[in-house]
């Protein structure tokens, strides 16, 4: 997920933004990355396009985001503004004597996707204009670069705000590229954030550390991985964490994805449509659902949920035995669709 601005910490409630990326549903398979801008608080209002870019990681547990439709609003946001942005860079470009074609570089991203800084690059090496994709970067892309284009993308402390509020974990990534990271981290713990990322792929804790625990965050770390090529990319997955940051991060998570399984629960629980059952199977965590008939399949889904989602030890408690019991009248099968069908 990609995003721009940073601001002081906010007053009144988060504005929207949005991604080209959607929220990664695994407990442990990865993470959404944000990119948003910090901007030094000035008193003069919240011009965007000031300030440096920030990352943002958002974990989620295997149940997806709470409050769904306000991430995707966010997200459906930001995939628009990338659309345009993608357009202005071929527009720069051509003034630079690069003519790509827009069709060329949708494609290389596929149906649906937002091109992004990356596919334009891409789409350059095919055309001949440049050698790799280190190139590309380096002499146009780059941030700033002369053929550099903004998107739409939230401030920072907004979609840390989103992230807590949907059920997942806020953590920075690679801090050490930021120039001035502590006014950036103080601001960012005072809008929730859990978690920044101190160790790299070259094994080193790069100093952070120390800040990680003066403002109370979990250490976690990453390969920083975005498929550019070269020599100096690390590798996907290529950063060993001690076991006690995984413990730690683990130890800070389950209760946040725990209650965002209530969340989930409760909302299909009040109502019990065909809409919501599919948003709780969006992220095909319960495929066993499929074969459903008919008998008391409202408490069988919260059974599945349970079982999938979360521990023996979370699942047992009067809040969850709560919504079993709301949902024992529920009937639920397929008869003959993919999409599971609702009876009252």
């Amino acid at each position: 997920m990609t995003s721009r601005r940073h601001r002081s910490p906010p007053t009144g409630p988060p504005t929207a933004w949005s991604s080209n990326y959607t929220p990664t549903p695994s407990i442990a398979t990865g993470s959404s990355r944000l990119r948003l801008w910090w901007r030094e608080p000035t008193g003069t209002g919240e011009e965007p396009g000031t300030g440096e870019p920030v990352h943002i990681l958002a974990y989620y547990g295997s149940c997806g985001p709470a409050k769904y439709e306000e991430l995707d609003e966010l997200l459906s946001s930001i995939r628009n503004g990338r659309y345009v942005r993608a357009k202005n860079m071929l527009l720069k470009l051509n003034k630079l004597k690069i003519p790509l074609k827009w069709d060329h570089v949708a494609k290389i991203a596929g149906n649906g996707v937002a091109p992004g800084r990356l596919h334009v690059a891409r789409a350059m090496v095919e055309a001949g204009y440049v050698e790799n994709l280190r190139q590309a970067f380096n002499r146009y892309l780059y941030d700033g670069g002369p053929a550099y284009a903004m998107g739409s993308e939230p401030f920072a402390e907004t979609v840390v705000q989103l992230i807590c509020r949907t059920g997942g974990v806020a953590a920075l990534a690679h801090p050490w590229a930021l120039k001035n990271p502590i006014p950036v981290i103080r601001g960012l713990k005072s809008a929730g954030l859990h978690a920044i990322e101190i160790y790299r792929s070259d094994g080193k804790v790069a100093g952070f550390s120390e800040l990680a625990e003066t403002y109370t965050l979990l250490k976690l770390g990453g390969s920083d991985y975005h498929g550019r090529g070269g020599h100096d990319e690390s590798g996907l997955g290529s950063v060993d964490l001690p076991l006690i940051s995984v413990y730690g991060f683990l130890k800070m998570a389950r209760p946040i994805w725990c209650n965002a399984v209530k969340d989930i629960l409760l909302s299909y629980a009040d109502e019990p449509s065909a809409a919501n059952l599919e948003k709780i199977t969006r992220f095909r965590k319960l495929n066993n659902l499929k074969g459903y008939s008919t008998p008391s399949c409202g408490k069988d889904v919260i059974d599945q949920c349970l079982s999938s989602w979360l521990t023996n030890d979370e699942k047992e408690g009067d809040e969850f035995e709560a919504i079993r019991m709301k949902l024992a009248h529920i009937d639920i099968s397929n008869e003959g669709s993919q999409k599971p069908i609702v009876k009252g």
